[in-house]
């Protein structure tokens, strides 16, 4: 059995440049590694756990789909909205929400409170984020995310 408090694990900001994205997670998932070892570090975590603040007026991160992650989020506390390809979505706390693998999102802080709750990611081996917005990629092992130009299929090739 593997077992931490809430309490022992370490709360981080993150924050965009001009403060439009700005939340502040615990990381549960990597608390319960670090807590336990080497070796647990070294194995294959199933899952990612996190609890998150969103911060009136915040917004959680830029709308972007997976290629292979599902998240499920557990709003606990709060009010806001929920951006998906069908549009906004009021949410509260008691909401449960699924995004499963191409589906973009989007969590939004609309009430004069914090807006808290758990994300749940099946940590997939290889998971390639799309922003739709800006037209960007995220790839494991790259640092930043990239834009890919159209080619014809031959070009640089031969």
């Amino acid at each position: 059995m593997q077992r931490i408090n809430l309490a022992a694990v370490p709360t981080d900001e993150c924050k965009s440049p001009k403060g439009r994205f700005r939340l502040f997670s615990q990381d549960i998932s990597a608390a319960l590694r670090q807590g336990n070892g080497e070796q647990a570090r070294s194995i294959p975590w199933p899952f990612e756990l996190e609890l998150v603040r969103l911060p009136p007026r915040a917004v959680n991160w830029p709308y972007h789909a997976h290629s292979a992650q599902w998240e499920f989020y557990m709003i606990v506390a709060g009010r806001g909205q929920v951006r998906t390809p069908a549009g906004l979505a009021d949410v509260r706390d008691g909401d449960f929400l699924l995004h499963p693998p191409g589906e973009p999102h989007q969590l939004i802080n609309t009430g004069a409170t914090d807006l808290v709750y758990y994300v749940v990611a099946d940590n997939p081996a290889s998971d390639v984020c799309h922003y739709p917005d800006s037209n960007k990629l995220s790839v494991p092992g790259q640092m930043k995310p990239f834009r890919i130009q159209p080619a014809e299929y031959f070009d640089g090739e031969e």
